[in-house]
């Protein structure tokens, strides 16, 4: 398994290299927007890209991508449009959020429980075997053998639907989905072979080195409102690929010393600290072409019991 940052849940823009605006304006609403009924005016967004140097006409061209997405609606038909965050948006925004801030919170329940899959796909089928593959990474298998694929614990509804979806109609495909355990679970020929750990920790220390300096100005009390919405939002762009590439091996698979956690401090200290400001820089940028910004906008915050809350705002 290499490290790589899969595609996001359905609906959503795929991470990218750079200051990617759909990618970004989908950070932003997820951290700071929790209603559907917040009118949403496009020149307001356009506002709040302008903050991390996106032009106005990458930002028009992100919203429409994320109409078309479903990830937004325009309501009405006043000019300029007025958007607003769908239902389902809402739902898995905050899905999302929680599962970012408490992902490592707590060592995984651990029963020794594998999901198998194993696939036969005729030598022609190769654009079949790439949609298996593909597949099985977006679900978090990882390729232990050249057609065995294993996850960790025994949920295996979601890879059996999957795997029906794309090899039903395929003559000459076959594949079985097994509940498995490892005699030698944690020996070299176990399942941690199937992951490249050393490629997940040196991402891990990355992120370390990128943000310790920041978490020292935090400290310092240098960081105000203006750096504080950059800041929280890349560190936050930067972790929310974790949860989805690392599998969250039991501790006795894991390499010794393991940075998951000093990674996981940092963004959380970042996060909390800079979490006001960063919401009161949006609310002032946003509100000359908003004046109701301040009673929508607001900001997730990780809480003592882990889960991700919505703090500040009226709406």
């Amino acid at each position: 398994m290499s490290v790589h940052v899969p595609p996001d849940d359905v609906g959503a823009p795929r991470a990218q290299v750079g200051p990617n605006p759909q990618h970004l304006l989908t950070t932003l609403l997820g951290e700071y927007l929790d209603s559907s009924d917040a009118g949403l005016p496009s020149m307001a967004v356009v506002a709040m890209l302008r903050e991390f140097g996106i032009s106005e006409s990458s930002a028009r061209a992100a919203l429409s991508r994320l109409t078309k997405r479903g990830l937004i609606a325009v309501r009405g038909s006043g000019r300029p449009p007025v958007y607003h965050l769908t239902p389902q948006a809402v739902a898995r925004h905050r899905s999302r959020m929680d599962h970012f801030l408490s992902f490592g919170a707590r060592p995984p329940r651990w029963t020794g429980d594998w999901v198998t899959v194993s696939f036969s796909v005729p030598q022609s089928g190769q654009a079949t075997r790439h949609a298996v593959r593909k597949a099985l990474g977006s679900l978090g298998f990882a390729r232990l053998y050249d057609s065995v694929w294993i996850r960790p614990g025994s949920d295996s509804g979601p890879v059996t639907q999957a795997l029906c979806d794309v090899l039903d109609d395929v003559d000459g495909g076959r594949w079985s989905v097994m509940h498995t355990r490892f005699d030698e679970e944690a020996g070299p020929h176990g399942p941690a072979a199937a992951y490249d750990l050393a490629g997940l920790a040196s991402a891990y220390e990355a992120f370390i080195a990128r943000y310790s300096d920041l978490r020292a100005a935090v400290r310092d009390g240098e960081i105000d409102a203006t750096r504080a919405l950059v800041a929280r939002t890349s560190v936050m762009d930067s972790w929310r690929k974790f949860p989805d590439i690392d599998p969250n091996l039991p501790e006795h698979l894991l390499p010794a010393p393991w940075p998951r956690q000093a990674a996981r401090d940092l963004m959380l200290e970042i996060h909390s600290a800079l979490g006001s400001l960063a919401e009161a820089r949006l609310i002032q940028v946003a509100t000359p072409h908003w004046p109701d910004a301040a009673s929508w906008i607001t900001h997730f915050q990780a809480s003592e019991n882990s889960v991700s809350i919505p703090a500040g705002g009226d709406g």
